[in-house]
């Protein structure tokens, strides 16, 4: 039988104007946008009218992700379309987390303003960057990366792409090092060593934060990128919500996990389609389909619905 998993977007796929179509589309977005307003004014027009510049910022982009992605999937459900497992990659964690019910929607925008605050904070502790590491296996990656001070993998997004960080005094070592050992190591857009121990303060903030928060059963399975499996039971969320920030993403091995126990359809909520881009390289026979516009929206139930 046929299942979906609803994906949300990470850090790196916000762009201006996004979701202001989706909002105007949809009463059940919108219901989500006026609520992170409520909470954190102006969230909506950050997101719809906010510059490329403003929106790199981490305390920004956290909060604006969040909001677009739990819009995106509040919309669909409006739409008829629920999925059977939800997973996040790094801040999209924190929107599945909402969606699933395993923290409420108003106490997962506060956690994610708290998050987005404390990686902000972590990032401008040290100068860091992070590159994409493509046409190599994650075993070659690793290996390049211990020979240079303070470079990690982090990001485990395919059978060819690692992401890693690191200080940038030593990413220029790495990069020529990836590009003799025939690879290709891309900057991305982000402020910080994400995923890495640079982001230990943060791990700590938010390991307190976590404390004045009350978890529950999710409606749907929900998938930790600590792990690359679903979560354990309410009483890991804290703990495992905090390491997040500190650990590699294990996301081919989440994807390789869904598609195993029956998944064959991902939608990625919220900004660009980075996620069912990587989803189409790990396995080319699952449907892929993202929604962050009204647009994608409807291409995305004509195709569910029909088959």
């Amino acid at each position: 039988m046929s299942k979906i998993a609803f994906v949300f977007s990470g850090q790196g796929a916000q762009y201006p104007g996004m979701g202001q179509s989706l909002r105007d589309a949809s009463s059940a977005a919108r219901a989500v946008f006026d609520l992170c307003d409520s909470i954190r004014p102006g969230t909506s027009a950050q997101c719809f009218s906010g510059t490329k510049e403003e929106l790199t910022v981490t305390s920004n982009t956290q909060p604006d992700m969040f909001a677009v992605e739990v819009a995106a999937a509040a919309a669909l459900v409006e739409a008829g379309i629920e999925p059977d497992a939800l997973a996040g990659f790094s801040v999209g964690e924190i929107g599945a987390l909402a969606f699933s019910g395993a923290l409420s929607v108003e106490d997962s925008f506060r956690l994610v303003c708290r998050r987005g605050e404390l990686m902000q904070q972590a990032s401008d502790a040290a100068d860091t960057g992070m590159v994409a590491v493509v046409k190599l296996p994650p075993e070659q990656v690793e290996a390049l990366a211990a020979q240079f001070e303070q470079v990690y993998p982090v990001n485990y997004n395919g059978p060819a792409q690692t992401v890693c960080a690191g200080l940038s005094a030593s990413m220029e070592g790495f990069k020529a090092a990836v590009k003799e050992a025939g690879g290709r190591a891309i900057p991305l857009r982000v402020a910080g060593a994400f995923h890495s121990p640079f982001m230990g303060i943060a791990a700590e903030g938010l390991a307190e934060a976590l404390k004045g928060y009350t978890f529950q059963s999710p409606k749907y399975p929900l998938y930790s990128n600590v792990t690359g499996a679903p979560y354990e039971g309410v009483e890991t969320y804290p703990e495992m919500l905090a390491r997040q920030v500190i650990s590699p993403v294990r996301w081919q091995q989440i994807v390789q996990r869904l598609i195993a126990e029956g998944v064959d359809t991902f939608i990625e909520v919220g900004p660009g389609n980075t996620l069912t881009g990587l989803i189409s390289k790990i396995d080319p026979s699952v449907k892929c389909c993202n929604v962050d516009s009204a647009e994608g929206l409807e291409k995305t139930i004509q195709e569910v619905t029909n088959g």
